[in-house]
Protein backbone atom coordinates (compact mmCIF):
# COMPACT_ATOMS: atom_id res chain seq x y z
CA UNK A 1 0.00 0.00 0.00
CA UNK A 2 1.08 3.75 -0.69
CA UNK A 3 0.83 6.18 2.72
CA UNK A 4 -1.43 8.48 2.28
CA UNK A 5 -0.76 9.59 5.63
CA UNK A 6 -4.14 8.65 6.85
CA UNK A 7 -4.07 6.02 9.73
CA UNK A 8 -7.96 6.27 10.02
CA UNK A 9 -10.78 8.56 8.45
CA UNK A 10 -12.06 11.91 10.73
CA UNK A 11 -15.43 12.17 11.02
CA UNK A 12 -16.91 15.29 9.60
CA UNK A 13 -18.46 18.36 11.53
CA UNK A 14 -21.85 18.15 10.22
CA UNK A 15 -23.30 21.47 11.27
CA UNK A 16 -19.83 23.44 9.57
CA UNK A 17 -21.08 21.74 6.50
CA UNK A 18 -24.51 22.87 6.80
CA UNK A 19 -22.84 26.34 7.03
CA UNK A 20 -20.79 26.53 4.64
CA UNK A 21 -24.13 25.67 2.52
CA UNK A 22 -25.59 28.26 3.57
CA UNK A 23 -22.99 30.54 3.29
CA UNK A 24 -22.46 29.38 -0.34
CA UNK A 25 -26.07 29.98 -1.51
CA UNK A 26 -25.90 33.37 0.00
CA UNK A 27 -22.92 34.09 -2.14
CA UNK A 28 -25.68 33.23 -5.42
CA UNK A 29 -28.08 35.13 -4.24
CA UNK A 30 -25.72 38.32 -3.64
CA UNK A 31 -24.50 37.86 -7.21
CA UNK A 32 -28.69 37.22 -8.06
CA UNK A 33 -29.28 40.48 -6.22
CA UNK A 34 -26.09 42.38 -7.67
CA UNK A 35 -27.64 42.82 -11.15
CA UNK A 36 -29.83 45.33 -10.32
CA UNK A 37 -27.54 46.87 -8.05
CA UNK A 38 -25.10 47.80 -10.15
CA UNK A 39 -22.49 46.43 -8.11
CA UNK A 40 -22.77 49.82 -5.87
CA UNK A 41 -22.07 48.37 -2.68
CA UNK A 42 -24.41 51.27 -0.65
CA UNK A 43 -27.54 49.44 -1.70
CA UNK A 44 -27.11 45.80 -2.26
CA UNK A 45 -29.90 43.69 -1.25
CA UNK A 46 -27.95 41.05 0.80
CA UNK A 47 -25.57 43.71 2.00
CA UNK A 48 -22.34 41.78 3.13
CA UNK A 49 -23.03 38.43 1.14
CA UNK A 50 -19.40 38.61 -0.32
CA UNK A 51 -17.90 38.36 3.35
CA UNK A 52 -18.82 34.99 2.29
CA UNK A 53 -15.30 34.22 0.82
CA UNK A 54 -14.28 35.61 4.59
CA UNK A 55 -16.02 32.76 6.21
CA UNK A 56 -14.57 30.25 4.13
CA UNK A 57 -11.30 30.79 4.25
CA UNK A 58 -11.52 30.95 8.20
CA UNK A 59 -13.58 27.25 7.90
CA UNK A 60 -10.26 26.22 5.75
CA UNK A 61 -8.10 27.06 8.37
CA UNK A 62 -9.74 25.20 10.90
CA UNK A 63 -10.43 22.04 8.98
CA UNK A 64 -7.08 21.89 7.71
CA UNK A 65 -6.10 21.73 11.53
CA UNK A 66 -8.46 19.27 12.19
CA UNK A 67 -7.44 17.39 9.29
CA UNK A 68 -4.17 17.43 9.04
CA UNK A 69 -2.54 18.46 12.15
CA UNK A 70 -1.66 15.13 13.45
CA UNK A 71 -0.83 13.44 10.65
CA UNK A 72 2.34 14.83 9.67
CA UNK A 73 4.58 11.82 11.31
CA UNK A 74 3.40 9.80 8.72
CA UNK A 75 2.39 12.29 5.69
CA UNK A 76 4.58 13.62 3.23
CA UNK A 77 3.97 17.05 1.53
CA UNK A 78 3.48 15.43 -1.83
CA UNK A 79 0.56 13.51 -0.54
CA UNK A 80 -0.55 16.47 1.28
CA UNK A 81 -0.18 18.16 -2.08
CA UNK A 82 -2.01 15.60 -4.04
CA UNK A 83 -4.80 15.32 -1.31
CA UNK A 84 -5.90 18.85 -1.93
CA UNK A 85 -5.71 18.89 -5.65
CA UNK A 86 -8.01 15.76 -5.64
CA UNK A 87 -10.25 17.77 -3.61
CA UNK A 88 -10.96 21.04 -4.78
CA UNK A 89 -9.88 20.52 -8.55
CA UNK A 90 -12.37 18.54 -10.01
CA UNK A 91 -15.01 21.21 -9.55
CA UNK A 92 -12.29 23.58 -10.79
CA UNK A 93 -12.39 21.97 -13.96
CA UNK A 94 -16.20 21.39 -14.39
CA UNK A 95 -16.44 25.41 -13.46
CA UNK A 96 -13.87 26.18 -16.25
CA UNK A 97 -15.80 24.20 -18.44
CA UNK A 98 -19.35 25.83 -17.94
CA UNK A 99 -17.73 28.73 -18.44
CA UNK A 100 -15.93 28.03 -21.93
CA UNK A 101 -19.25 26.48 -22.76
CA UNK A 102 -21.71 29.27 -22.10
CA UNK A 103 -18.98 32.18 -23.22
CA UNK A 104 -20.06 33.04 -26.57
CA UNK A 105 -23.83 32.37 -25.71
CA UNK A 106 -23.83 36.27 -24.73
CA UNK A 107 -21.66 37.17 -27.29
CA UNK A 108 -24.30 40.21 -28.54
CA UNK A 109 -24.59 41.27 -24.58
CA UNK A 110 -23.51 45.09 -24.71
CA UNK A 111 -22.31 43.70 -21.24
CA UNK A 112 -19.65 41.98 -22.56
CA UNK A 113 -18.04 43.84 -25.68
CA UNK A 114 -14.92 41.66 -25.77
CA UNK A 115 -16.90 38.62 -26.32
CA UNK A 116 -17.30 39.15 -29.92
CA UNK A 117 -14.01 39.95 -30.63
CA UNK A 118 -12.28 36.78 -29.13
CA UNK A 119 -11.25 34.45 -31.15
CA UNK A 120 -11.77 30.46 -30.37
CA UNK A 121 -8.38 29.93 -29.90
CA UNK A 122 -7.85 32.62 -27.48
CA UNK A 123 -11.23 31.23 -25.53
CA UNK A 124 -9.57 28.15 -25.31
CA UNK A 125 -6.41 28.97 -24.16
CA UNK A 126 -7.79 31.15 -21.58
CA UNK A 127 -9.69 28.30 -20.60
CA UNK A 128 -6.52 25.79 -20.47
CA UNK A 129 -4.56 28.49 -18.27
CA UNK A 130 -8.09 28.48 -15.42
CA UNK A 131 -8.00 24.45 -15.79
CA UNK A 132 -4.68 24.38 -14.42
CA UNK A 133 -5.24 27.65 -12.23
CA UNK A 134 -3.09 29.94 -13.94
CA UNK A 135 -4.75 33.66 -13.25
CA UNK A 136 -4.34 36.22 -16.22
CA UNK A 137 -3.89 39.87 -16.72
CA UNK A 138 -5.34 42.60 -18.49
CA UNK A 139 -3.99 41.25 -22.12
CA UNK A 140 -6.20 37.78 -21.71
CA UNK A 141 -8.84 39.71 -20.08
CA UNK A 142 -11.73 38.23 -22.45
CA UNK A 143 -14.97 39.51 -20.59
CA UNK A 144 -13.76 43.15 -19.76
CA UNK A 145 -14.03 42.39 -16.07
CA UNK A 146 -11.01 42.62 -14.40
CA UNK A 147 -10.87 39.32 -13.45
CA UNK A 148 -7.91 36.90 -13.11
CA UNK A 149 -10.38 34.11 -14.08
CA UNK A 150 -12.24 35.47 -16.50
CA UNK A 151 -14.39 32.61 -17.63
CA UNK A 152 -15.57 31.93 -13.90
CA UNK A 153 -14.47 34.68 -11.56
CA UNK A 154 -15.07 33.36 -8.19
CA UNK A 155 -12.30 30.70 -9.43
CA UNK A 156 -9.69 33.21 -7.66
CA UNK A 157 -10.66 32.80 -3.70
CA UNK A 158 -9.61 29.12 -5.26
CA UNK A 159 -6.29 30.36 -5.83
CA UNK A 160 -5.92 32.08 -2.32
CA UNK A 161 -7.17 28.93 -1.00
CA UNK A 162 -4.43 27.03 -2.68
CA UNK A 163 -1.99 29.39 -1.43
CA UNK A 164 -3.09 28.77 2.15
CA UNK A 165 -3.25 25.76 1.91
CA UNK A 166 1.14 25.42 0.79
CA UNK A 167 1.88 28.61 3.31
CA UNK A 168 0.01 25.93 6.01
CA UNK A 169 2.59 22.80 4.56
CA UNK A 170 5.57 24.91 3.93
CA UNK A 171 5.17 27.18 7.13
CA UNK A 172 2.33 27.47 9.64
CA UNK A 173 2.20 24.12 10.78
CA UNK A 174 5.82 24.01 11.92
CA UNK A 175 4.76 27.28 13.73
CA UNK A 176 3.74 27.49 17.52
CA UNK A 177 0.90 28.71 18.51
CA UNK A 178 2.43 32.15 20.23
CA UNK A 179 3.64 32.66 16.81
CA UNK A 180 1.07 32.01 14.68
CA UNK A 181 -0.67 34.10 17.38
CA UNK A 182 1.32 36.93 16.19
CA UNK A 183 0.85 36.46 12.93
CA UNK A 184 -2.64 36.55 13.38
CA UNK A 185 -2.31 40.00 15.45
CA UNK A 186 -0.68 41.44 12.53
CA UNK A 187 -2.80 39.75 10.06
CA UNK A 188 -5.92 41.59 12.03
CA UNK A 189 -4.20 44.45 12.46
CA UNK A 190 -4.08 44.72 8.91
CA UNK A 191 -7.78 43.89 8.21
CA UNK A 192 -8.93 46.32 9.93
CA UNK A 193 -6.62 49.13 8.52
CA UNK A 194 -7.72 47.83 5.17
CA UNK A 195 -11.70 47.60 6.30
CA UNK A 196 -11.66 51.25 7.32
CA UNK A 197 -9.51 53.46 4.91
CA UNK A 198 -11.22 51.07 2.01
CA UNK A 199 -12.51 53.76 -0.77
CA UNK A 200 -16.08 51.63 -0.71
CA UNK A 201 -15.44 51.14 3.27
CA UNK A 202 -16.07 47.05 2.80
CA UNK A 203 -13.75 44.28 1.86
CA UNK A 204 -14.97 43.73 -1.39
CA UNK A 205 -12.13 42.53 -3.98
CA UNK A 206 -9.39 40.02 -4.26
CA UNK A 207 -10.31 39.16 -8.17
CA UNK A 208 -8.02 40.72 -10.64
CA UNK A 209 -4.10 40.72 -10.78
CA UNK A 210 -3.48 44.09 -10.13
CA UNK A 211 -1.29 45.48 -6.95
CA UNK A 212 -4.67 46.58 -5.28
CA UNK A 213 -6.33 43.69 -6.05
CA UNK A 214 -4.10 42.09 -4.96
CA UNK A 215 -3.42 43.37 -1.61
CA UNK A 216 -7.31 43.14 -0.72
CA UNK A 217 -6.75 39.30 -1.73
CA UNK A 218 -3.63 38.69 0.61
CA UNK A 219 -5.85 40.86 3.55
CA UNK A 220 -8.72 38.72 3.25
CA UNK A 221 -7.02 35.46 3.21
CA UNK A 222 -4.26 36.10 6.12
CA UNK A 223 -6.22 36.34 9.15
CA UNK A 224 -9.53 34.46 8.62
CA UNK A 225 -7.25 31.28 8.08
CA UNK A 226 -5.09 31.81 10.61
CA UNK A 227 -7.49 32.23 12.91
CA UNK A 228 -9.14 28.87 11.75
CA UNK A 229 -5.70 27.53 12.50
CA UNK A 230 -5.51 28.61 16.18
CA UNK A 231 -9.30 28.16 17.07
CA UNK A 232 -8.78 24.89 16.37
CA UNK A 233 -5.87 24.50 18.11
CA UNK A 234 -6.57 26.48 21.29
CA UNK A 235 -10.24 25.94 21.87
CA UNK A 236 -11.58 22.84 22.05
CA UNK A 237 -15.18 22.12 21.26
CA UNK A 238 -17.85 21.87 24.14
CA UNK A 239 -21.21 20.89 24.16
CA UNK A 240 -23.78 23.67 22.86
CA UNK A 241 -27.27 23.22 23.04
CA UNK A 242 -29.34 23.73 19.39
CA UNK A 243 -25.66 24.89 18.04
CA UNK A 244 -26.74 24.63 14.45
CA UNK A 245 -30.09 26.66 14.91
CA UNK A 246 -27.86 29.47 16.66
CA UNK A 247 -24.42 29.38 14.18
CA UNK A 248 -26.95 29.41 11.47
CA UNK A 249 -28.80 32.71 12.53
CA UNK A 250 -25.91 34.71 13.23
CA UNK A 251 -24.13 33.82 9.97
CA UNK A 252 -27.03 34.65 7.94
CA UNK A 253 -27.59 37.98 10.12
CA UNK A 254 -24.28 38.60 9.65
CA UNK A 255 -24.28 38.47 6.16
CA UNK A 256 -28.03 39.95 5.38
CA UNK A 257 -27.05 42.97 7.94
CA UNK A 258 -28.34 46.33 6.55
CA UNK A 259 -25.16 48.63 5.60
CA UNK A 260 -23.09 50.15 8.27
CA UNK A 261 -23.07 54.29 7.82
CA UNK A 262 -23.94 54.83 4.47
CA UNK A 263 -22.08 56.81 2.15
CA UNK A 264 -21.45 59.55 4.40
CA UNK A 265 -19.28 57.41 7.09
CA UNK A 266 -17.86 54.67 4.69
CA UNK A 267 -15.33 53.64 8.03
CA UNK A 268 -18.34 52.24 9.97
CA UNK A 269 -19.34 49.88 7.35
CA UNK A 270 -15.61 48.70 7.74
CA UNK A 271 -15.03 48.66 11.21
CA UNK A 272 -18.29 46.15 10.89
CA UNK A 273 -17.12 44.22 8.43
CA UNK A 274 -13.91 43.44 9.82
CA UNK A 275 -15.19 43.48 13.82
CA UNK A 276 -17.34 40.35 11.83
CA UNK A 277 -14.09 39.05 10.03
CA UNK A 278 -12.02 39.16 13.50
CA UNK A 279 -14.86 38.02 16.38
CA UNK A 280 -18.13 37.24 14.83
CA UNK A 281 -16.76 34.57 12.45
CA UNK A 282 -14.43 32.94 14.96
CA UNK A 283 -17.11 32.25 17.33
CA UNK A 284 -19.52 31.18 14.43
CA UNK A 285 -17.72 28.57 13.73
CA UNK A 286 -16.56 27.44 17.03
CA UNK A 287 -20.30 26.91 18.13
CA UNK A 288 -21.05 25.14 15.05
CA UNK A 289 -18.27 23.01 15.60
CA UNK A 290 -19.38 22.39 19.43
CA UNK A 291 -22.57 21.14 18.18
CA UNK A 292 -24.46 17.83 17.77
CA UNK A 293 -27.42 17.39 15.73
CA UNK A 294 -29.87 15.13 17.38
CA UNK A 295 -32.86 15.59 14.52
CA UNK A 296 -32.54 13.12 11.23
CA UNK A 297 -34.12 15.99 9.26
CA UNK A 298 -31.92 18.51 9.90
CA UNK A 299 -28.93 15.74 9.51
CA UNK A 300 -29.86 15.55 5.95
CA UNK A 301 -30.48 19.13 5.05
CA UNK A 302 -26.84 19.66 6.76
CA UNK A 303 -25.57 17.31 4.49
CA UNK A 304 -27.28 18.50 1.57
CA UNK A 305 -26.09 21.49 2.21
CA UNK A 306 -22.63 20.86 2.67
CA UNK A 307 -22.17 18.37 -0.03
CA UNK A 308 -23.49 21.20 -2.86
CA UNK A 309 -21.61 24.06 -0.80
CA UNK A 310 -18.35 23.91 -2.74
CA UNK A 311 -20.01 23.07 -6.40
CA UNK A 312 -22.62 25.67 -6.14
CA UNK A 313 -20.21 28.08 -5.29
CA UNK A 314 -17.76 27.48 -7.95
CA UNK A 315 -20.31 27.19 -10.91
CA UNK A 316 -22.41 29.27 -10.42
CA UNK A 317 -21.18 32.25 -11.37
CA UNK A 318 -21.47 31.55 -15.51
CA UNK A 319 -25.07 30.78 -14.80
CA UNK A 320 -25.02 34.60 -13.35
CA UNK A 321 -22.81 36.25 -16.48
CA UNK A 322 -25.82 35.16 -18.72
CA UNK A 323 -28.38 36.34 -16.21
CA UNK A 324 -27.02 39.33 -15.73
CA UNK A 325 -26.65 40.35 -19.58
CA UNK A 326 -30.22 39.20 -20.20
CA UNK A 327 -31.13 41.85 -17.20
CA UNK A 328 -29.17 44.71 -18.60
CA UNK A 329 -29.83 43.79 -22.54
CA UNK A 330 -33.04 43.68 -22.01
CA UNK A 331 -33.50 46.49 -18.89
CA UNK A 332 -35.24 44.40 -16.53
CA UNK A 333 -36.04 45.41 -13.10
CA UNK A 334 -36.24 43.23 -10.10
CA UNK A 335 -40.17 43.27 -10.04
CA UNK A 336 -40.27 41.74 -13.58
CA UNK A 337 -37.67 39.02 -13.47
CA UNK A 338 -37.98 37.95 -10.38
CA UNK A 339 -39.09 34.45 -11.51
CA UNK A 340 -36.10 33.60 -13.95
CA UNK A 341 -34.06 35.05 -11.03
CA UNK A 342 -35.59 32.07 -8.93
CA UNK A 343 -34.97 29.78 -11.91
CA UNK A 344 -30.97 30.85 -11.58
CA UNK A 345 -31.12 29.98 -8.35
CA UNK A 346 -33.16 26.80 -8.70
CA UNK A 347 -31.08 25.80 -11.59
CA UNK A 348 -27.71 26.22 -9.98
CA UNK A 349 -28.76 24.19 -6.87
CA UNK A 350 -29.39 21.70 -9.71
CA UNK A 351 -26.63 21.72 -11.65
CA UNK A 352 -24.70 21.51 -8.01
CA UNK A 353 -26.01 18.52 -7.04
CA UNK A 354 -26.10 16.69 -10.76
CA UNK A 355 -22.06 17.43 -10.15
CA UNK A 356 -21.39 16.63 -6.53
CA UNK A 357 -23.33 13.33 -6.88
CA UNK A 358 -22.28 12.31 -10.44
CA UNK A 359 -19.06 13.81 -11.46
CA UNK A 360 -17.23 15.54 -8.19
CA UNK A 361 -17.17 12.52 -5.51
CA UNK A 362 -16.96 10.03 -8.03
CA UNK A 363 -13.56 11.64 -9.81
CA UNK A 364 -12.07 12.02 -6.61
CA UNK A 365 -12.70 8.59 -5.51
CA UNK A 366 -11.00 7.23 -8.51
CA UNK A 367 -8.16 9.64 -7.92
CA UNK A 368 -7.78 8.55 -4.76
CA UNK A 369 -7.71 4.75 -5.55
CA UNK A 370 -5.42 6.07 -8.56
CA UNK A 371 -2.68 7.33 -6.16
CA UNK A 372 -2.93 6.21 -2.86
CA UNK A 373 -3.58 2.43 -3.87
CA UNK A 374 -1.38 -0.22 -5.22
Amino acid sequence: MKNTGFPSPKNHFEILDGLRGLAALTVVLFHLFETFTNTNHLVQIINHGYLAVDFFFLLSGYVIAYAYDDRWTDMTLGVFIKRRIIRLHPMILAGMLIGAGSYYIAADSELFPLISQTPVWKLLFVALLGAFMFPVGASLDIRGWGEMYPLNGPAWSLFYEYLANLLYALIFRHLSNLMLGILAVVAGIATVHYAVTSTTGDMVGGWSLDPTQLRTGITRLFYPFLAGLLLFRLFKPSEIRYAFAWSAFMLLLTLAFPRVGGGACLWLNGLYEALVILLVFPLIVHIGASGSIKSPGVLRICRFLGGISYPVYIIHYPIIYLYTAWVIDHQRSMSNSWLQGLAVFGFSITIAYICQKWYDVPFRKWLTLRFFSQ
